[in-house]
């Protein structure tokens, strides 16, 4: 088999070609597009053709609420770390994982819950403009359910990519099911790289 050379700066470029070639007959809105691509980019899984799934209007609500300096909230440090932060800051915004945080295991050991559920609850402290990333805790997505129907948070958007069997498939359901703009990937599949992919494509979008 012979190797194709390419430049390390040109490897990324080259990268999107291939997923591009891949993509042909493939149709949906350009902006929508850049992410599914990002995300195919992150795990060489064309399975996100079918699997990633857009509410109305999601992509355009969420670059409008970076542009207003969102806050990005994500369920594991993974996911925290990924995010191109330079990006984010210089639109204003800031990313948060609250996993570590004292005061989250202090009150997720008292109630018996998981860490992720308390997270999302402390989250609602930074206001409703606010987007959370999350790729790894189906008790994160069931909590910010809870929370959006009681009023105490309106994010603008939810992105759903917990990986798994447990409770995963459900929880991304659910969230499908309300009124909050989503960027999910139905199934089993996802991670905290894709959560932070997916973030990276809507900032690549504003500001690289």
């Amino acid at each position: 088999m012979k190797m194709e050379f390419i430049k390390p700066m040109d490897i990324e470029a080259r990268s999107m070609e291939i997923i591009e070639e891949n993509l042909k007959g493939v149709e949906m809105p350009e902006k929508q597009r850049l992410v599914l691509k990002r995300v195919i980019h992150t795990t060489a899984d064309f399975d996100y053709v079918e699997n990633l799934k857009f509410s109305d209007g999601a992509v355009e609500t969420a670059l409008d609420a970076l542009n207003q300096g969102a806050h990005i909230v994500t369920d594991t440090n993974m996911a925290y770390s990924g995010i191109h932060k330079s990006s984010l800051h210089k639109l204003g915004g800031e990313a948060h994982c609250f996993m570590s945080d004292p005061d989250v295991a202090a009150k997720a050991k008292e109630l018996g819950v998981t860490r992720a559920t308390v997270s999302m609850d402390k989250a609602c402290e930074l206001g409703d403009n606010v987007i959370f990333a999350i790729g790894n805790a189906p008790t994160a997505l069931i909590r910010l359910d809870e929370l959006i129907r009681s009023g105490k948070i309106a994010p603008k958007l939810i992105i759903g990519v917990p990986v798994g069997f447990v409770n995963v498939v459900e929880s991304k359901e659910l969230i499908m099911q309300g009124s909050t703009p989503y960027i999910v990937a139905r199934g089993r599949k996802g991670g905290s790289n894709v959560a932070a992919a997916i973030c990276n494509a809507l900032l690549y979008q504003l500001y690289r």
